[in-house]
């Protein structure tokens, strides 16, 4: 029996380049690491929420919007969302925490911004309580020539 312990801010990050190449790409472009918190909102979530999301560099603001939320800004309600998502049995199973993303209804991509390294995102909801912080560092990848097999 699935039981929901609240609300919180989420920040998941997509990689519009990739969309953009393709539509059919929009779930591999979602194939990113994500954060969410850092307070919990327990109990009914208000209808209609206004929040704000940022993008530093340097300490500088270089992007800002504010973005609208909550049901009353959704096409389907929470409660329609749960329910297709845990009438599946892989969906349920003892122990397992499912993350549900909405989405906002604004992207910095759209506005022409190209993320660099060590820019800090900040999505800030007055009613989730502290703002969700945190930045970007590409890491290079270390990619192994075909046949070797580590052990």
């Amino acid at each position: 029996m699935p039981y929901r312990l609240g609300f919180a801010i989420g920040n998941e990050a997509t990689d519009h380049v990739m969309e953009k190449k393709n539509y059919l790409y929009l779930p591999h472009s979602k194939l990113r690491f994500c954060s969410f918190g850092p307070e919990l909102l327990t109990g009914e979530l208000p209808s209609a929420l206004l929040g704000e999301v940022r993008i530093r560099r340097n300490g500088d603001v270089i992007w800002y919007k504010p973005f609208p939320t909550g049901e009353d800004n959704m096409s389907h309600s929470i409660a329609n969302l749960e329910y297709h998502h845990f009438k599946y049995n892989q969906f349920l199973q003892p122990g397992n925490v499912h993350v549900q993303f909405m989405g906002t209804s604004v992207a910095s991509f759209g506005d022409g911004v190209k993320t660099e390294d060590g820019d800090v995102f900040e999505i800030e909801v007055p009613e989730f309580g502290k703002p969700l912080i945190n930045g970007t560092f590409r890491q290079p990848v270390k990619v192994r020539p075909l046949g070797v097999v580590a052990l």
